[in-house]
C-alpha cells in the first residue's frame, strides 16, 4: 500500500475527494519524507513548511472544490513566490524575496495546490550545478538545470514540481530521476514571473508520475476545466524512430532499449519508420547555441557588470563570453534560419504522429560536478515541439533511462493519448 507522498497527485484527490485523506495529512507525509531524503538528495533551496500547513489547513477546511485540492508541489529556484526567496541558483541573490508569484505559482495556488518550496537549480539555469543528487544513487547527477525539480518527485518528496527548458533542463533530469518530464508546444504556458535566460527557448516545464497528472497541471496552467487525458487510440500510430546524427554517441544500453522498443511497438500494430532530418537542419545545434547565448549574455549584463565576482567561471567563460562574442548579425540570421527549419517540420512530419528518440545519451553520469550532456536539446529544442518524457527503461547499473516523444505544435493533448499507448506497450 503506498504511503500518502507516494501517490500521485490524480490519486491523492481522488482519495481527498472520497474523505479518506485530507490536505494536511498528505503535506505532513511530504514533509516526512523531506524529512528522512533531504541530506542525502539535497533536492530543496527552501522548504516552506509553515505557509504550506497554513495552506493545507485552509483547504481542508473550505467546502469549495478545487482542482488540485491542496496537492503540494515545488518549483524551480528561478520562479518568483511573494513569500518564499528566490535565490536563482547563485550567491548574488541569496535571500532575495519576489513581491509577487509568478504566473505558474499564482494559477496553480488559485486551484488549491500547495507550495512547498523551491528546488535547487543549476547557477541561473546554466550548467554550474547545485547541491542535488541522484535519488536512485547519489554519486550520480540528477540532470539539469532543473535538479531539484526532478529529484523531489523522483524521491516521493512531492507529486508534481516545476522546471523550465532552454536546451534540455527538464527532459533530461526526467530520464535520469526515473520521472514523466514534459514541456509543452512553445508559448503555451505564460513565463511571466520565471527569470529569463533566452526568451527565444525557455518553456516552462513539468515533472510528475503519471501522464495523468502532467494532462492535469496543464489545463490548470491553461486555466480551463479539467479533462480527463481520453481514450487510448484504437488506431496504431504513425511513430518516426529518429536516431538523430548522435546516434554513435548513444551507450549501448540506450541504443539497444531503443530498437527494443521500436520492435515491441511495431509488433503492436504501429507503423514504425526511420526518421532522419534533411542535410538543411545540420545548423541546428550552432544555431541555437548563437541565439541563446546572445540572449543569456544581454539578460545578465547587471550581474557580469556589477557581480561578476560572484558568478562563476563556468558561466563567465562559457555562455557569456559567448554570448558576448556573438555579433547581431549572426544572432539575427541564426533566428532567420530556426524559422525556416520550423516552417518546414508539417511537410517532413507527413503523416506520422509522433516521432521516438532517447531523452538522455544514456543512465545518468557519475559525479556531482555537471550535469550530463545536453546535445540532444539543441537538436530538438530550437524547432518548438511539444515533449515529453517517459520513464520507461532502466539501464545496466540498474538506474533509469528515458524514451523522449515529439510531436508537431499544438497536438499536445493528442501526444499525451498516444503515450499512454506507448507506455502500455512497453510495460514489462
Amino acid at each position: 500500500m503506498k504511503t500518502p507522498n507516494q501517490l500521485t497527485a490524480t490519486e491523492a484527490i481522488t482519495s481527498i475527494e472520497a474523505g479518506d485523506l485530507t490536505a494536511q495529512a498528505l503535506l505532513r507525509s511530504c514533509l516526512e519524507r523531506i524529512e528522512e531524503r533531504e541530506p542525502i538528495v539535497g533536492a530543496w533551496a527552501h522548504v516552506g513548511s509553515d505557509t504550506a500547513l497554513a495552506h493545507a489547513a485552509a483547504i481542508d477546511n473550505s467546502p469549495k472544490q478545487t482542482a488540485l485540492a491542496g496537492i503540494p508541489f515545488g518549483a524551480k529556484d528561478i520562479i518568483d513566490s511573494h513569500d518564499m526567496p528566490t535565490g536563482y541558483g547563485s550567491p548574488i541573490y541569496e535571500g532575495h524575496r519576489p513581491v509577487w508569484d509568478a504566473a505558474c505559482i499564482a494559477l496553480t495556488r488559485a486551484a488549491g495546490g500547495t507550495l512547498l518550496g523551491k528546488t535547487i537549480t543549476t547557477e541561473f539555469a546554466n550548467l554550474t550545478p547545485g547541491k542535488t543528487a541522484n535519488p536512485y544513487d547519489p554519486t550520480c547527477t540528477p540532470g539539469g538545470s532543473s535538479s531539484g525539480s526532478a529529484a523531489a518527485v523522483g524521491d516521493f518528496m512531492v507529486p508534481f514540481s516545476f522546471g523550465t527548458q532552454t536546451s534540455q533542463s527538464t527532459i533530461r533530469p526526467a530520464a535520469y530521476c526515473g520521472v514523466h518530464g514534459y514541456c509543452p508546444s512553445q508559448g503555451d504556458f505564460r513565463m511571466a514571473g520565471v527569470r529569463e535566460a533566452s526568451g527565444s527557448f525557455d518553456r516552462l516545464g513539468l515533472f510528475a508520475r503519471s501522464i495523468e497528472d502532467i494532462s492535469l497541471v496543464r489545463d490548470v496552467l491553461l486555466r480551463r476545466p479539467v479533462r480527463p487525458v481520453g481514450d487510448i487510440p484504437t488506431t496504431p500510430p504513425r511513430i518516426g524512430f529518429c536516431r538523430t546524427s548522435l546516434w554513435d554517441k548513444f551507450e549501448p544500453a540506450m541504443q539497444d532499449a531503443m530498437e527494443d522498443a521500436a520492435s515491441r511497438l511495431s509488433a503492436a500494430g504501429a507503423r514504425v519508420r526511420d526518421f532522419a532530418f534533411p542535410d538543411s537542419f545540420d545548423r541546428l545545434a550552432d544555431a541555437h547555441r548563437w541565439v541563446s547565448s546572445f540572449e543569456f549574455a544581454r539578460n545578465f549584463t547587471h550581474e557580469y557588470e556589477q557581480h561578476n565576482d560572484l558568478l562563476s567561471q563556468r558561466l563567465r567563460d562559457g555562455r557569456i563570453a559567448d554570448g558576448m562574442g556573438c555579433s547581431f548579425e549572426t544572432y539575427r540570421d541564426s533566428r532567420a534560419y530556426l524559422a525556416n527549419c520550423r516552417a518546414t517540420l508539417p511537410e517532413l512530419f507527413g503523416d506520422i504522429d509522433f516521432l521516438i528518440t532517447p531523452s538522455a545519451f544514456g543512465e545518468a553520469t557519475k559525479g556531482l560536478d555537471t550535469t550530463g550532456p545536453t546535445q540532444i536539446g539543441s537538436i530538438f529544442t530550437p524547432l518548438y515541439l511539444p515533449c515529453l518524457s517517459l520513464p520507461v527503461f532502466t539501464g545496466p547499473s540498474g538506474l533509469p533511462m528515458g524514451l523522449q516523444m515529439l510531436s508537431l505544435p499544438d497536438t499536445d493533448e493528442r501526444l499525451f493519448r498516444q503515450a499512454r499507448w506507448v507506455e502500455n506497450q512497453l510495460k514489462d
